[in-house]
C-alpha cells in the first residue's frame, strides 16, 4: 500500500508539473482605460500634464496603439496618421468642404458689401462695347440728327447700354474724366506751368465739383418732392458727359488758341444741352401721364417742377464746362 500511495503521490506530482510547464501564458484582458487610472500610470507620466485635458482620475489619454499600429503610444500624444490624409476619398471631401466654405464666405461678404455699394448695379453701367462707345460719342457731338430717344426696358430693368444707345453709362464719363486730367497736364506743360501738385489739384477740383453737382440735384429733387426714374448713378453718368466737350474745346485751344476754345465750348455746350433735354425728358417727364382726377392743379404743378429740374440739370452744364477749363486757356498775368 505504501508503494501504491507513493505511486499515486508521484503521479500527482508529475501531472501538476506537466500542467505547470505546458500552460500558456495568456496576457490579461486589455482595458483601454487602464492607463487612465492614477494607480496604473507610469512613473514618468505627469497627471497634470497640459496634454491631458480630462480631470482626474482620467488625466491621461487612452493607449490606442494596441488596437491599431498606426496610432502612436499614449505617452506621445495623438496625431492623425499621414497615410490617412493621403487617401483620395478624404482629400476629395476636404477639398469640397473647403470650396463650400470659401464660397459661402464670398457670398456673405458680397451680401454685406451690396448693402453699401451696389456692385451689381454698377456693372450695368459698364456693360458697353466698342460699337456703343463710338455711336454714343457721335450722339454727344451730333444729337440733332437723332430722332428716337426712347429707352427700352426688360423685365428686370432697362436694357444694357451695349444694346441701347439711349441708356446712360459710366464708362465714357470715367474715361473722359481721366483724359481731361491728362489733357490738362499737357496744356499746363506747354505753358510751363506743370507741377505734380497742380495736376493733383486739377483732378481733385473736378471731382469735387462733380460731387457737389450731384448733391445739389439730389437735394433739389428731395425738396421739390419729384418722383422720377432717375437714380444717383444716372445723374453721375449724365453729369460726366460734359468732360467730352471740355476735352474737345481744350484741344481746339492748342491749335486755334482762345478762338478755337470758345467755338468748341459753345458748340459742345449747345449739343450737351440738347442731348440732356431730349434724354432726361423721357425719364423726368414720362410720356402717357394722365392728370389726377381729384386735383388737376397738383398735376400741373408737378409737371412744372419737373420741367424746372430738367432745365436746371441741363443748364448748369455749360457753366461747369467753362469753370473747369477756362484757367487752362488763360494763364494768370504775371505780376510786375
Amino acid at each position: 500500500m505504501n508503494l501504491v500511495a507513493a505511486q499515486k503521490g508521484s503521479r500527482k506530482k508529475r501531472v501538476s508539473d506537466t500542467a505547470a510547464m505546458s500552460a500558456p501564458a495568456y496576457p490579461p484582458p486589455y482595458n483601454p482605460y487602464a492607463s487612465a487610472v492614477p494607480g496604473n500610470m507610469p512613473p514618468n507620466m505627469n497627471m497634470y500634464d497640459g496634454r491631458y485635458v480630462l480631470p482626474p482620475p482620467y488625466t491621461a489619454s487612452p493607449d490606442y496603439s494596441r488596437i491599431h499600429p498606426s496610432f502612436p503610444p499614449a505617452d506621445q500624444g495623438f496625431s492623425i496618421p499621414s497615410q490617412f490624409l493621403n487617401e483620395p476619398l478624404v482629400a476629395n471631401v476636404a477639398m469640397q468642404y473647403g470650396q463650400a466654405l470659401v464660397g459661402s464666405g464670398k457670398q456673405l461678404v458680397g451680401q454685406e458689401l451690396e448693402k453699401y455699394v451696389p456692385f451689381s448695379r454698377i456693372k450695368y453701367y459698364f456693360a458697353v462695347d466698342t460699337r456703343y462707345v463710338t455711336k454714343k460719342l457721335g450722339l454727344l457731338f451730333f444729337p440733332f440728327t437723332h430722332s428716337d430717344w426712347s429707352l427700352r426696358y426688360e423685365q428686370d430693368g432697362p436694357v444694357q447700354p451695349r444694346y441701347e444707345i439711349n441708356a446712360p453709362d459710366l464708362y465714357i464719363p470715367t474715361m473722359a474724366y481721366v483724359t481731361y486730367v491728362l489733357v490738362a497736364g499737357l496744356v499746363l506743360g506747354m505753358q510751363d506751368r506743370f507741377t505734380p501738385e497742380v495736376l493733383s489739384i486739377q483732378a481733385s477740383t473736378a471731382l469735387a465739383w462733380t460731387v457737389f453737382e450731384i448733391i445739389v440735384e439730389l437735394i433739389t429733387m428731395y425738396i421739390t418732392n419729384i418722383q422720377t426714374n432717375l437714380k444717383t448713378l444716372d445723374l453721375i453718368a449724365y453729369g460726366g458727359y460734359k468732360y467730352v466737350g471740355i476735352i474737345f474745346a481744350v484741344l481746339l485751344s492748342i491749335l486755334f488758341h482762345k478762338t478755337g476754345y470758345f467755338i468748341g465750348l459753345i458748340y459742345c455746350s449747345m449739343s450737351l444741352i440738347f442731348f440732356l433735354v431730349r434724354t432726361l425728358k423721357v425719364q423726368i417727364l414720362p410720356i402717357g401721364t394722365s392728370p389726377s382726377h381729384h386735383d388737376p392743379y397738383m398735376h400741373n404743378s408737378g409737371n412744372k417742377r419737373r420741367m424746372y429740374l430738367l432745365l436746371f440739370v441741363a443748364g448748369i452744364q455749360p457753366f461747369l464746362m467753362w469753370w473747369l477749363s477756362f484757367h487752362l486757356i488763360s494763364p494768370p498775368v504775371p505780376k510786375s
